[in-house]
C-alpha cells in the first residue's frame, strides 16, 4: 500500500492501555504525572499519525493558552465516524483490488487494532450518483407497474456489496449501517424515471413496504440495518443522476400515514431520520419534527454540510432536544484549496460540538479520475484513492483517511462528547471525548500560521503541549480513580 506507514501497522491500543494500567495501580488517588499520549499529523508532511513523546499532568501551568476538559458535564453519546460504501467504491475494492489488497485495506479502514476503526457506512439504496450503473430494487419494463413489490430483489448488492459490509462488520461488530435512497424505482415517480420527479400519491403505501422489504432482505443476508433516512437530499433534483424532490409537506405525510404504519406492522425497530439534506435548509427538518405524530417515529435528523454551518445544529438541538442529530454526508474534492486536513479536522469539530452523533463523509474509495459515477459532482475525493492506471494498482490514503482516524481510531462504543472550551477559527480548536472506561480522548487542532503552546486542565492539574501550524493533534490519558 502506498505510503503506508509502519506506525498502523504496529499502532498502539493508546486509550485502553493506560486505562489497564490506571486500573491496576496499587493507589486509590490519581497517580501524578498521569501521561498523555499524543499522535500527530501534518497536511505536508509523512508519515501522519506520529507518535510524540507523552506528556504529563502536574501542578504547574505556563502562561499559554489553557483547553479545560470536564466530563462531569456530558452531551451526545457518538455513533462513530465514517464514509459510504458506494457502488462505485464496492466496485473499486472488488475489481480494482487484489485479495490482499482488499484484506489489507479493509483492515486499515475497519479494524480498530491494526487500522482506524471506522465504525458508520452510510449505503445508497440502490444507485447514486456515485454508481456503474441505474437501478433500483424494484426495476420494471417502462409503463409496468409493481405495487405488491413482486420483483423486488437486492440481487444487484449480492455481487460485491454485501459481501463488502459482511467483511467489514466481521472487523469491526460495531459497525453501524445507515440507508438513504436516491430515488424509488422509476416506477413510483411522476417522472417514471429514477431521475428527477416526485413521488405518486398513489406510490406512498409501495415505497413504504419498500424500505420494509429492503432492511429485511439486507437482514436475511447478514447485514442488519441501523437506521433510514427516507430521501437523500429532498430538496435536490438533480437532472443527470438518480434523486427526487420531496418537501417537507410530503415526508411528513409519508412517514406518518405510510412509513411508520409499515415498520410497525413488520415488527421493525430500525431508525428513521428525517431530512438529510444541507445545513442551511433546516426549516424542513423543523416542519417535519414539528408534527407530532410524524416526529414520534422519527430518532432525530441527518444533516449534510454542503451549505450553511454547523451551529445549525444546536438550532435544531435547541427545538427538539429529545431528537437527536447525525451528520450524514459530507464530501471533500478538488474544490478545495488551503489546508485539507485543517478543513476536514473542522468539520469533525464543528459538527461533533455542535451535537452530532456521527461525522460521515462521502465515497469510501473512488479511482484516481474521482470516478466511477454516473453524473453529479466529477472532482469528489475518496477517504481512499485506488489508482489502478498504476501496475500494480496502489492505495492512496488521502487526507480524510487522516481527519477521519485521528477520531475513529481512538473512540469506543459509548463514548461521550464531554465539556472543553474551544477557541475561535485560526487558533486553537477542539472537541473532547470520554470512551466508557473512563479515558478521555481530546482533537485539538492549530489552525493559526505559527506553532501554538497550550495547556490542557484536568482535574486541578495542567499539561503543556506545542502544536505546529496548521497540525492536528490527538491527546489520550486515563480515566483517574478519584475526581
Amino acid at each position: 500500500m502506498k505510503n503506508r506507514p509502519n506506525a498502523l501497522r504496529f499502532f498502539f491500543v493508546v486509550c485502553v492501555a493506560l486505562a489497564l494500567q490506571a486500573k491496576a495501580s496499587a493507589s486509590p488517588q490519581k497517580p501524578p504525572g498521569t501521561q498523555i499520549e499524543v499522535v500527530e499529523s501534518l497536511e505536508n508532511q509523512s508519515p501522519v499519525l506520529v507518535s510524540k513523546p507523552a506528556v504529563q499532568f502536574g501542578k504547574a501551568r505556563s502562561s499559554a493558552l489553557t483547553i479545560r476538559v470536564d466530563d462531569s458535564v456530558q452531551y451526545q453519546t457518538i455513533d462513530g465516524f465514517g464514509a459510504s460504501l458506494t457502488d462505485s467504491s464496492a466496485w473499486l475494492f472488488d475489481r480494482k483490488l487484489t485479495k490482499e489488497q482488499r484484506k489489507e485495506l479493509l483492515e486499515t479502514l475497519f479494524d480498530a487494532k491494526k487500522g482506524i476503526g471506522l465504525s458508520v457506512l452510510r449505503q445508497p439504496m440502490g444507485a447514486s450518483d456515485f454508481a456503474l450503473t441505474d437501478y433500483s430494487y424494484d426495476d420494471v419494463a417502462v409503463g409496468e407497474k409493481d405495487a405488491q413489490l413482486a420483483k423486488f430483489s437486492i440481487e444487484h448488492d449480492r455481487a460485491y456489496i454485501i459481501p463488502l459490509l459482511k467483511e467489514a462488520m466481521a472487523l469491526n461488530p460495531n459497525l453501524k449501517i445507515i440507508a438513504s435512497p436516491w430515488s424509488p424505482p422509476g416506477w413510483m415517480k411522476t417522472s417514471q424515471s429514477m431521475i428527477q420527479g416526485a413521488l405518486l400519491p398513489d406510490s406512498y403505501t409501495a415505497f413504504a413496504n419498500y424500505f420494509v422489504r429492503f432492511i429485511k432482505a439486507y437482514a436475511d443476508a447478514g447485514v442488519p440495518i441501523y437506521a433510514i433516512t427516507m430521501q437523500n437530499e429532498p430538496l435536490h433534483i438533480p437532472g443527470n443522476y438518480p434523486g427526487m424532490g420531496m418537501t417537507a409537506i410530503e415526508q411528513t405525510a409519508f412517514l406518518r400515514d405510510h412509513l411508520r404504519p409499515a415498520l410497525k406492522d413488520a415488527g421493525l425497530t430500525t431508525k428513521v431520520f428525517v431530512f438529510d439534506h444541507n445545513w442551511d435548509l433546516i426549516e424542513y427538518p423543523i416542519q417535519v419534527l414539528s408534527d407530532p405524530r410524524a416526529a414520534a417515529y422519527a430518532a432525530g435528523t441527518a444533516t449534510h454540510c454542503y451549505g450553511g454551518v454547523a451551529t445549525a445544529q444546536m438550532e435544531l438541538h435547541e427545538r427538539f432536544p429529545e431528537k437527536e442529530i447525525w451528520m450524514t454526508e459530507c464530501s471533500g474534492g478538488e474544490w478545495q484549496k488551503g489546508n485539507l486536513l485543517e478543513q476536514q479536522v473542522r468539520l469533525i469539530i464543528n459538527s461533533t460540538r455542535n451535537w452530532a452523533k456521527t461525522v460521515v463523509f462521502w465515497n469510501l474509495a473512488l479511482d484516481q479520475n474521482h470516478e466511477p459515477y454516473l453524473g453529479g459532482c466529477t472532482t469528489c475525493r475518496g477517504v481512499v484513492t485506488v489508482n489502478h492506471s498504476a501496475s500494480p494498482t496502489q492505495v492512496v490514503r488521502t487526507l480524510d483517511f487522516t481527519a477521519l482516524a485521528h477520531v475513529s481510531k481512538f473512540l469506543r462504543p459509548g463514548a461521550r462528547r464531554i465539556a472543553s472550551n474551544s477557541f475561535d477559527q485560526g487558533s486553537l480548536e477542539d472537541v473532547a471525548f470520554q470512551n466508557p472506561d473512563g479515558s478521555v480522548v481530546l482533537l485539538v487542532l492549530n489552525g493559526s500560521g505559527s506553532p501554538l503552546p497550550f495547556n490542557i486542565a484536568w482535574r486541578g492539574e495542567f499539561a503543556s503541549y506545542k502544536l505546529p501550524a496548521g497540525a492536528v493533534a490527538t491527546l489520550c490519558w486515563p480515566a483517574s480513580t478519584t475526581k
